[in-house]
């Protein structure tokens, strides 16, 4: 969680361009990221694999109004809304687009490619049909910082206890690459997100921070094992609840759509 999913890339950038308020240019820009190339393969209508540019294009035609994001976990189907096909692909990646608007969704597969020293990241997203029904277990923006925040407060109480709240040089270095990304554009979302999309993502974000550092920087002082379970039991409810808010965040600008707010 310390890095953008590439699906909230895709969606938050897909969004803006589909609301007309970035250009086709701008937007595959921001979704490739430090990645090579992006192609969408198995869009209706297409023979082959095809560019970002023309994808999105094609999804507008297709009746795509916007995008929403799915980070499952096993035991957590979060944001997805079946079939099974497209859960099971979802789940595997990790993460997922489904289209509002169109009963499709897109799941990436990520490549290396090049030689030693020049290796090169390509990514397929696969277009397959979804289900139309309401994503599973997304709450509202503000349900998702209410939540974050009670469970940043709990886990915060149990891992200092347990002497595990991150500290030392791998935390330090950690904490001073978030802020460093932080820094750079602060673009945490794409243009027309709502304020308290951003600051939830944000959140989110340092959350995700904070449990990668507890997990990377070993048992800390929780020596016996029941300590160590102790550590893993205060974690994972806070992770579930990150993956909330973050999939609540990118989904900001179609939830308001729906609602008639933009």
């Amino acid at each position: 969680m310390l890095s953008e999913p590439r699906s909230g890339r895709l969606a938050a950038w897909g969004n803006a361009l589909l609301a007309g308020l970035v250009s086709p240019d701008d937007a595959v820009l921001a979704i490739v990221g430090e990645d090579a190339v992006h192609r969408v393969e198995g869009l209706p209508g297409e023979s082959g694999p095809v560019g970002l540019t023309l994808a999105l294009g094609r999804l507008r035609a297709l009746g795509v109004t916007g995008l929403r994001v799915a980070l499952p976990a096993p035991g957590h189907p979060l944001g997805l809304s079946g079939p099974p096909d497209f859960n099971a692909r979802a789940l595997d990646a990790e993460e997922a687009v489904v289209c509002h608007g169109a009963a499709l969704g897109l799941v990436p597969e990520v490549y290396e490619a090049g030689p030693d020293g020049d290796v090169h990241v390509e990514v397929v997203w696969h277009c397959l049909p979804v289900r139309e029904a309401p994503p599973a277990d997304v709450p509202s923006l503000g349900e998702a910082e209410r939540e974050l925040a009670e469970a940043l407060r709990e886990a915060t109480e149990v891992l200092s206890r347990l002497d595990v709240a991150g500290s030392g040089p791998v935390a330090e270095a950690a904490v001073d690459a978030y802020r460093a990304r932080a820094e750079r554009g602060r673009e945490v979302l794409a243009p027309g997100y709502p304020p308290r999309a951003v600051r939830v993502l944000e959140l989110a974000q340092r959350v995700g921070l904070l449990i990668s550092v507890a997990y990377e920087n070993g048992h800390g002082g929780a020596v016996s094992a029941s300590e160590i379970s102790a550590r893993a039991l205060a974690l994972r409810p806070v992770e579930r609840t990150a993956r909330r808010a973050q999939v609540a965040a990118y989904n900001a600008f179609v939830e308001e759509r729906e609602r008639g707010v933009r």
